[in-house]
């Protein structure tokens, strides 16, 4: 028999995991429409970014990266453009997810979609994996930190990501 402690500890984490894939959902949308404000938020205000090309801190630095990467991709686009606007899609895959109290790490695949062909065929950009560190705060969990993996470079890991 499951005591009532443990069951409630276990809905707990049931919420949580769902609120952080939430997060992860909700951080992919805002990079994919290149919503720097919805970007930013969803780190705290000094959380970090790192990924093989660079490293921001702070949500202001990170906010800054999402609007030049937007600039540098709608430029990329509309040149190379037949008759429509390319589109990059960001997809999450593969959570593993644990939830310590108030802090939480998080580990997931990703990968995108783009189009940037003249054609406008879609095909796999890239792909990798996330390294996350979390925590709940009174607006919800946010990302402490956030390590891009991406293994189309030599950044394929040596040993299983996911513990």
């Amino acid at each position: 028999m499951v005591s009532a402690a443990a069951s409630a500890k276990a809905q707990q984490d049931l919420i949580d995991k769902t609120e952080i894939g939430e997060l992860q959902n909700r951080y992919m949308f805002a990079l994919d429409w290149w919503d720097a404000d919805v970007y930013a938020g969803v780190f705290t205000e000094d959380g970090v970014l790192s990924w093989p090309e660079g490293h921001a801190e702070g949500r202001e630095a990170i906010r800054a990266v999402c609007v030049g990467l937007g600039e540098m991709y709608r430029r990329q686009g509309a040149a190379s453009a037949p008759t429509k606007m390319a589109h990059k899609r960001h997809f999450v895959s593969n959570r593993v997810i644990k939830v310590d109290g108030d802090r939480a790490s998080a580990r997931c695949y990703w990968f995108d979609f783009n189009n940037d062909n003249q054609p406008r065929w879609p095909y796999v950009q890239a792909y990798g994996y996330y390294e996350d560190e979390l925590v709940r705060t009174a607006e919800g969990w946010l990302f402490t930190s956030r390590r891009i993996y991406n293994e189309m470079t030599e950044e394929t890991p040596l040993e299983n990501p996911g513990w």
